[in-house]
C-alpha cells in the first residue's frame, strides 16, 4: 500500500477521516493505473459518499488549480509520487441561493 508514502499538504479532516482518504487512494492506485486519474477520482469519490453521505467532490491529476469552498471538517489535499489528491465535501447556502435566482416565469409568445 502507498499510503505511507502520501504527503498530506493541507486538510481539516479527522485523522481517521484523513486516513481512510490515504488508504482509498492507495487501493484506487493498486487498481487502477496512475494514468486513468478520472477512474480514481470515481472510484474515491463514490466510497466517500457511501460512508460519508453524499456531496463529496474529488480531483485527482499531475497538473491543476482550484479554489473551493467545502465543509468543515471535509477537505484534504495530498500527494502520493507526483499525483495530487484534492478530496473535499461542497457547501451551498440553499436558503441564500434561492434569493438570488430569479423565479423562472411564463415566456409569452
Amino acid at each position: 500500500m502507498l499510503e505511507g508514502k502520501a504527503v498530506v499538504n493541507e486538510t481539516d479532516m479527522l485523522q481517521t477521516m484523513q486516513q481512510d482518504a490515504l488508504h482509498l487512494a492507495a487501493k484506487a492506485l493498486d487498481i487502477f493505473d496512475v494514468t486513468e486519474p478520472t477512474e480514481i477520482a470515481q472510484f474515491i469519490k463514490k466510497e466517500f459518499d457511501e460512508s460519508y453521505g453524499t456531496g463529496w467532490q474529488c480531483i485527482v491529476g499531475t497538473d491543476f488549480g482550484s479554489f473551493v469552498t467545502h465543509s468543515q471538517g471535509c477537505f484534504i489535499h495530498f500527494l502520493i509520487g507526483s499525483l495530487a489528491f484534492l478530496l473535499f465535501r461542497g457547501t451551498a447556502n440553499l436558503a441564500a441561493e434561492a434569493n438570488m435566482i430569479p423565479p423562472l416565469e411564463a415566456v409569452k409568445a
